[in-house]
């Protein structure tokens, strides 16, 4: 069944809309939860839950794209799963060094001119991922928007983990270089 199909189902308050979404979208959010949270189990309430936001959603909100629509959902409840069970404690995984990894280029200080200028960061970030080269666009997104390990990125592209980590690092540098330049104060 095609995305508009799916949506409709879920503006018709069908049944089905759950498990056309499953059937088509389920391994996506999956492996999205499952890089975050790294437990099966906190990953599959993560996507039974991204079907419940999306249903409760869709009636107000007609996405443009289903499968982003879904992939963030299920990223914030991820988020939101990792950061309420590492309140006290900060265990290994995948989800710690990731974040670790941007601290420098963004922080998590949140000043009133921070908190105005969030979606105008955004923007910044957004406009500096579109204007890298394909490959290394993909590296970063897989890396810090699905939270894949260096490891998966290195051998789905045939490179060294080490040659990955570098233009990661790279990659770092120049965005934080690009939002300096605009004002960002990091």
């Amino acid at each position: 069944m095609d995305d508009n199909g799916i949506i409709q189902l879920y503006w018709d308050r069908n049944d089905q809309a759950i498990k056309a979404t499953s059937e088509k979208y389920g391994h996506y959010c999956k492996a999205i939860a499952k890089n975050i949270l790294s437990s099966e189990e906190d990953a599959e309430e993560c996507v039974n839950d991204t079907y419940l936001n999306a249903w409760n959603s869709m009636p107000t909100h007609w996405p443009k794209q289903l499968a982003t629509f879904l992939g963030k959902i299920t990223r914030n409840l991820s988020f939101n799963k990792y950061k309420h069970s590492h309140a006290e404690k900060r265990g290994g995984g995948e989800m710690t060094l990731v974040l670790d990894e941007l601290a420098d280029c963004v922080s998590d200080i949140d000043t009133v001119e921070q908190t105005i200028n969030r979606q105008e960061l955004s923007k910044a970030i957004n406009s500096f991922v579109k204007s890298l080269p394909i490959e290394k666009r993909n590296i970063f997104v897989r890396r810090y928007w699905y939270a894949d390990s260096i490891s998966d990125i290195a051998g789905d592209y045939g490179m060294l983990q080490g040659t990955v980590s570098k233009t990661l690092e790279r990659i770092r540098k120049q965005l934080k270089a690009y939002l300096t330049e605009r004002g960002f104060d990091l």
